[in-house]
């Protein structure tokens, strides 16, 4: 136990806090096999957020939002394979990414039972990789998409400082790819982080944590996704996407600059708006996580709450989440106490 008397746990000789609530941990096993580390925090019975995070981080870089949404709803978040606390697969694309979607919504709601998701950056993708799967669109209420792209990741990417054409993207293929090991977090890697996924003014404390938590991530699985995202192409699954959504994007990403969430609004049949914020880059739920957090419970007071029917918690026939369907594995504790 750390002196914050928050629980802990090692990552690249890192010590990262976990927010300090109520949590039960789930193994869900995906389609292929790929066995998925979910945590879960609130009340049984409450309204449900399901947070996907981006390419190099983890369930911890949703951390100001379960702390700030867990007095009202159910969260529940979940590592993608390779990161955090999931092991790394063999199968990494945009399918699995679905797969693992499907799954983990399958094992944390009960029958009936409509969500808000969220994803940032790579758990955007994730989002409109599985905007045709029944077991995600039926129980999705609504979604926010947070500093994302559907397809050019790399031709649009301003990372490097040079005019946009093919030198610009194979230099940028070459650099997000490269298997070179981050190493221990340094001022220096710290400064490289900020320029190439913060803006600016973000503060010091911040940009910490995300050097933290990217760097924890193994070089096999930063480079595995590092192709997969290369290569995407969801233009098509964005029009799928038929439940409202909201979009927020950071006016100074670098890494997915703001024309692409410009082409998913005007692409998605039921937009929200763009939010577009200044003086942000593409770590939106750590640099800006204020606004995220009340985007969110916005989506499920609107969504969840006010259009259930009936049932005086506002999920109408779903009734309490009934835990862990068929294919996950639940341990539950209190964050600060060890599970053994």
């Amino acid at each position: 136990m750390s002196r914050t008397g928050r629980r802990t746990h090692k990552a690249a000789g890192e010590e990262i806090p976990r927010p300090a609530r109520d949590v039960r941990e789930l193994t869900v096993t995906s389609a292929d096999g790929a066995r998925l580390h979910v945590e879960v925090y609130g009340n049984e019975g409450a309204p449900t957020v399901v947070l996907a995070h981006g390419w190099t981080c983890s369930i911890r870089f949703w951390d100001a939002q379960i702390r700030a949404l867990v007095p009202e709803f159910r969260v529940v978040a979940y590592d993608q394979r390779g990161h955090g606390r999931t092991p790394a697969s063999v199968t990494c694309s945009t399918d699995a990414l679905a797969d693992d979607l499907e799954a983990v919504l399958a094992a944390t709601l009960a029958p009936g039972e409509r969500a808000v998701l969220a994803g940032h950056s790579m758990g955007g993708m994730t989002l409109m990789a599985a905007a045709d799967r029944p077991g995600v669109a039926g129980r999705t209420a609504a979604v926010l998409l947070c500093s994302t792209g559907s397809s050019r990741l790399v031709a649009e990417s301003l990372v490097l400082p040079l005019r946009a054409g093919g030198l610009r993207t194979r230099l940028t293929r070459a650099v997000l790819g490269a298997r070179a090991p981050l190493g221990p977090v340094t001022p220096v890697s710290r400064a490289v982080l900020k320029y190439a996924t913060m803006a600016r003014g973000t503060s010091p404390d911040r940009v910490a944590r995300c050097a933290r938590i990217v760097h924890a991530c193994p070089t096999d699985a930063r480079v595995a996704w590092s192709h997969v995202l290369a290569e995407l192409e969801l233009a098509a699954s964005v029009r799928k996407l038929g439940v409202p959504v909201a979009l927020v994007a950071g006016a100074d990403d670098r890494l997915t600059p703001p024309v692409h969430a410009r082409e998913i609004e005007a692409a998605l049949p039921h937009s929200l708006g763009l939010t577009l914020l200044t003086g942000v880059g593409h770590m939106t739920p750590v640099e800006a996580p204020e606004v995220v957090t009340a985007k969110l419970r916005e989506l499920v007071r609107t969504y969840v709450l006010a259009g259930a029917a009936g049932g005086a918690d506002g999920r109408g026939e779903a009734g309490a989440a009934t835990g862990a369907a068929a294919g996950s594995e639940g341990r539950v504790g209190r964050v600060g106490e060890d599970i053994a």
